[in-house]
């Protein structure tokens, strides 16, 4: 069986016009309109009408061979249309090179090409003196990097590229670069870097308009990190400001910033909100697997469950355990739902076996033995352990008794009385 063989631009040209992108567009096989634009972007001409036909031509053609998988094809087509980017303008230029490459990124399982790709047009902008259009494939190259969990040459690529576009002052750049080192500090799992990349990202979008994908990016990231200081009302706060830039925008980003709010609902012992919220108009569009999880871990801690939150981690493995922010905040649940479920399970005991509590909540009698005796120096319950005959012992809370407040500040305000009386008395015999 032969290969198919990647299109060459020294083909017999067609005329860059229009009629032959619409020739083109008007085939009902993929692969035959692709040889109709690879022959258009083979014509010679240079002239204005030429320029932008052909320009026209390499999105139809980078979309098709999205379209169709061929992500090597799209990287020798930049190869290919070196000559061609001699003779346009560079902001041309780099709109054509961010265009294929974002193509290359739609398709699924391209993570090394990617990579390989973006080292290739560094070297190739580094060749031909192309600043502005190096250093935006750089900061994609250390997000790839950073995604492939290769933190060491992002961080080192990072550093580099942030100290060259403050000297240059490229505010937009600078705000994704900044974005991209604060996600890369938390991944490393450096709060207070993360926190300052993120406050230096803010600084810059200040000074500029900021488009709202990058704006709801910025939120979704402060969110991130007040959420990881268990500062779930504010982090809430910013993921719903995130999910309105998102929805606006149709961006898919959407739906894992309206799982972090519900998630967020959930650690603050709020689970009865998030079926509200799944049912609100903005939170329809979004039903599916990722939100159901958040609903299978909202009812287990409604219910004060441990068994439905471990069968809720078994079903939506995907969604809850591979998801590096929610898998996060797992163990703090964890221990929230087993702090509940003791407290329900002693609240109809003065006096009940370490050992028989274990049994009901399934667990190990050390385990049991060791979060009990943290819930009660954590005032979570009062009582003590008798660790001699096995046993928890619990007692009443003592009912504050409002007369002792009352008292001190009756007394309190006597003495303010007293000392005012003493210096008018002072003031008079003066």
């Amino acid at each position: 069986m032969m290969e198919a063989r990647t299109p060459v631009l020294n083909m017999s040209y067609l005329p860059a016009t229009t009629d032959s992108i619409a020739e083109a567009l008007e085939m009902k096989e993929p692969s035959e309109a692709i040889t109709i634009l690879y022959r258009i972007i083979a014509n010679p001409s240079c002239s204005p009408e030429a320029l932008r036909v052909k320009e026209q031509a390499i999105t139809n053609l980078s979309d098709l061979l999205q379209q169709e998988k061929k992500a090597e094809e799209l990287r020798s087509l930049l190869t290919q249309l070196r000559p061609f980017f001699a003779v346009i303008p560079k902001a041309k230029t780099a709109k054509i090179v961010r265009g294929i490459m974002d193509a290359v990124t739609k398709i699924p399982g391209t993570s090394d090409l990617q990579i390989s790709l973006c080292r290739e047009m560094v070297e190739w902008t580094r060749a031909e003196k192309r600043t502005f259009l190096r250093q935006r494939v750089e900061a994609r190259l250390a997000a790839l990097l950073m995604e492939n969990k290769d933190f060491s040459e992002a961080l080192t690529l990072l550093s580099g590229l942030v100290k060259e576009v403050r000297r240059l002052d490229d505010k937009l750049l600078l705000v994704d670069i900044d974005l991209l080192e604060s996600k890369l500090h938390f991944s490393l799992k450096n709060l207070p870097k993360a926190k300052a990349a993120l406050t230096a990202a803010r600084t810059a979008a200040n000074a500029i308009y900021v488009p709202p994908a990058q704006q709801g990016t910025i939120d979704l990231q402060s969110g991130i990190l007040h959420a990881e200081e268990k500062d779930y009302k504010t982090a809430y706060s910013y993921f719903f400001e995130a999910f309105e830039a998102f929805n606006a925008l149709e961006d898919p980003r959407a739906v894992f910033s309206l799982k972090y709010m519900l998630l967020c609902k959930i650690m603050v012992n709020q689970a009865d909100d998030v079926a509200g919220i799944i049912s609100s108009k903005a939170g329809l569009q979004y039903i599916g697997v990722e939100l159901d999880a958040m609903k299978a871990v909202a009812d287990a801690h409604a219910k004060r469950s441990l068994k439905h939150f471990e069968t809720a981690l078994n079903d939506y493995k995907a969604q809850l355990e591979e998801d590096p922010i929610v898998h996060r905040h797992l163990s703090s649940l964890y221990d929230t739902l087993l702090e509940q479920n003791l407290c329900r399970l002693i609240e109809p005991f003065s006096r009940v076996e370490i050992d028989h509590i274990s049994e009901l909540i399934e667990l190990p009698l050390d385990h049991v033995e060791k979060k009990l005796s943290q819930m009660i120096l954590d005032k979570k319950f009062a009582g003590t352990l008798d660790q001699g005959a096995g046993c928890l012992v619990i007692f009443e809370l003592p009912k504050p008794d409002a007369i002792f407040p009352a008292t001190l500040d009756t007394i309190s305000n006597i003495s303010k009385v007293v000392d005012s009386l003493y210096i008018r008395s002072a003031k008079i015999m003066a």
